[in-house]
């Protein structure tokens, strides 16, 4: 059986501090972004979380633990170089915090661990990092990413995560 996706509403951009946004993408991959992009991101991050929330849930109900710890999601060596480089940007510019707020819960089976939560703003900080580099995988001279542009990089991470 496969499991669908709930659809969990993105909370309002006043919340992830425009600025603060506009200053990371351009940090991380020089990209110019506006409110409908802030927007794109924030259904880009609930439904990767929630992907990555519902294979750790798979880990810990396979050993039969009842709570979701930090190690059971399945974060790949590329999402680790990216939660080296958000701590580096997060560094400068102070957005855990922010995406802290930015993520919604989604509702699981499983409790999530205090660490786990604790836990939330670097994977969501990685989670962007690897999609603002994305867009200029995809890209190299985009600087302000289209409608088409996001959908290649939801489709690459739908396809990996």
């Amino acid at each position: 059986m496969i499991a669908r996706r709930p659809e969990i509403a993105s909370p309002p951009t006043q919340v992830m501090g425009v600025a603060i946004f506009h200053r990371f993408f351009r940090r991380a991959a020089g990209l110019n972004i506006d409110k409908q992009d802030l927007n794109r991101y924030g259904d880009f991050i609930n439904r990767k979380l929630y992907d990555l929330l519902l294979r750790g849930e798979a880990a810990a109900k396979a050993i039969d633990r009842d709570v979701i710890e930090p190690f059971d999601l399945p974060i790949t060596k590329g999402l680790q170089e990216s939660v080296h480089a958000f701590r580096e940007l997060d560094e400068e510019i102070e957005l855990d915090r922010i995406l802290d707020h930015l993520s919604n819960r989604p509702p699981l089976d499983l409790a999530l661990s205090e660490e786990m939560e604790a836990h939330f703003p670097v994977i969501v900080g990685a989670l962007s990092v690897a999609l603002a580099r994305t867009f200029k995988i995809i890209d190299p001279d985009v600087k302000e990413p289209s409608g088409e542009d996001w959908e290649r990089c939801f489709g690459i991470f739908d396809l990996l995560l």
